[in-house]
């Protein structure tokens, strides 16, 4: 019987990045839970205030107006992006010098600032100058994302796909390319058709990636900041306010420290439950679909 004792100074290997996350992570947030149960008035001039500022954000009207617009954004950029991503994986060349050149022009999107993509858009959709803008007006379509909220929305969907589906496709091919070639060699010797292959083969073995894809558009979509701000500004009107513009406005702005550390608390934890549920939901069908998921 082996009574050895085991070995833990390999921690201490994982001990620096740790000490690293502590300080750049764990520390500030609690600095944001003591600010949030706090009505700081100056520097040294604060009273504690329980859950007040929980319950007022909770019953704000104007951040129950953006929590809406952030995950109607979300669910609408998801229902675009992935399966999307998943179509440009499946016919990007597999190999070559095609294969290279392909995968070159699609990250390019990837390399833009979010505030360069913003200006990018924002020049794009000008009726004057934007080979958008300008099109759309030749054809006698009125558009114009100051005046229409709908354009507005459109065109923010727009920017975000052709700024981040790349990502998707990225992952997507990357899992495509894992799959061992026998799996195709099988389904060729049985006559299975092109969606049999991607249904039963390709698909199942996405699942991780797509777990990985669905995780990171979606945390990323719902703290959008850079690229509607810049291009619309929040407008017309608040129409394209999401809950990142607000935060921003509220702490920065108008310095309601107390009230910002509540809403970016309420804030993070929504961005967990929703990306645990989209994690066990993508992880319990897979389950359920595989040979043993009902043993």
């Amino acid at each position: 019987m082996n009574n050895k004792v085991p070995n833990n100074r390999a921690w201490l290997l994982v001990l620096p990045m740790l000490l690293l996350v502590a300080f750049s992570a764990i520390i500030p947030l609690m600095t944001v839970v003591n600010y949030s149960v706090q009505d700081v008035l100056g520097p040294n001039a604060s009273f504690f205030t329980g859950t007040e500022w929980f319950k007022s954000m909770l019953n704000d009207d104007a951040l129950q107006a953006a929590f809406l617009r952030q995950i109607s954004f979300s669910l609408i950029i998801l229902a675009i992006q992935i399966p999307l991503g998943i179509g440009i994986a499946l016919i990007m060349p597999k190999r070559g010098w095609q294969a290279s050149a392909v995968l070159i022009l699609i990250t390019l999107p990837l390399l833009i600032p979010w505030n360069v993509v913003g200006s990018i858009w924002q020049i794009f959709t000008r009726g004057d100058i934007g080979l958008m803008g300008w099109g759309l007006r030749e054809l006698g379509v009125e558009y114009n994302i100051t005046r229409n909220a709908g354009d507005a929305w459109v065109t923010i969907i727009l920017m975000d796909v052709w700024h981040w589906t790349p990502l998707v496709a990225m992952l997507c091919y990357s899992g495509l390319r894992s799959i061992p070639e026998a799996y195709y060699q099988a389904a060729r010797i049985d006559r299975a058709s092109k969606w049999a292959v991607f249904r039963y083969i390709q698909l199942p073995k996405l699942t991780n990636v797509l777990v990985i894809a669905v995780l990171l558009r979606f945390m990323h979509s719902f703290m959008i900041y850079a690229e509607p701000f810049v291009l619309t500004g929040g407008g017309p009107g608040s129409a394209t306010t999401f809950l990142s513009q607000s935060l921003t406005t509220m702490a920065v702005g108008q310095q309601d420290l107390g009230p910002s550390a509540a809403f970016s608390l309420i804030y993070f934890l929504v961005i967990l439950l929703v990306s645990w549920v989209f994690y066990t939901t993508i992880m319990n069908m897979q389950k359920d679909k595989s040979p043993h998921g009902g043993a």
